[in-house]
């Protein structure tokens, strides 16, 4: 039988990238599709401490196995922003072009464009908690291109390619993506903990 995990979000983006990663082995679960309708804030200037609340909150509410998900732009040249204020960086009605175009504004006069993504997964497990971590580097672009993925990704161009993240499928994303590394982190784990309860 599957080992089922609450994914203390709703963001269909999000669990899609992370189920094609995970593939058969787990089955992951929305808050929608656990029939839990909140929406659980963020008020901390951490990735790490938005999810750990994000699954804390969850488990305090069903005591089941589940995890979160932070995850954010750092640009070298704005001081590490929009970091944790990513989702909401152009202000409270804030969407992903609105974002992109504050970005690319700030950006525009200035030549060091390195930038990097990172995700922080937040687990608990049969009640003790464990997080992962993914980064992956690259530059801002000049413009945006590409019609695919979310968020920044159509002005993030990753270390070793040429294209953003929004020209790029699902598996030549998730060769660079700083949440395939994190899930994969998170993946190796279960593993271990699944081999070992079998023993």
């Amino acid at each position: 039988m599957k080992k089922q995990f609450i994914f203390a979000s709703n963001n269909k983006n999000k669990a899609e990238e992370i189920r094609s990663v995970l593939g058969d082995e787990f089955r992951i679960i929305t808050l929608k599709e656990a029939g839990i309708h909140i929406d659980i804030p963020e008020p901390y200037f951490t990735l790490e401490e938005n999810a750990a609340h994000k699954a804390r909150t969850i488990f305090q509410l069903t005591g089941e196995n589940c995890f979160s998900e932070d995850s954010g732009l750092e640009i070298e040249a704005l001081g590490g922003r929009p970091g944790v204020h990513s989702a909401r960086y152009s202000g409270a009605e804030a969407n992903s072009e609105s974002n992109m175009q504050k970005v690319l504004s700030e950006l525009s006069e200035i030549e060091n464009r390195k930038a990097q993504f990172k995700t922080v997964i937040f687990l608990i497990l049969n009640e003790k908690e464990y997080h992962f971590e993914g980064i992956c580097t690259g530059i801002i672009a000049k413009e945006k291109a590409g019609e695919k993925g979310f968020g920044y990704d159509p002005i993030f161009i990753p270390d070793g390619n040429t294209k953003t993240f929004a020209e790029m499928d699902m598996t030549e994303k998730n060769k660079y993506s700083h949440r395939k590394k994190a899930t994969a982190k998170l993946i190796e784990f279960l593993n271990q903990e699944t081999s070992h309860e079998k023993k």
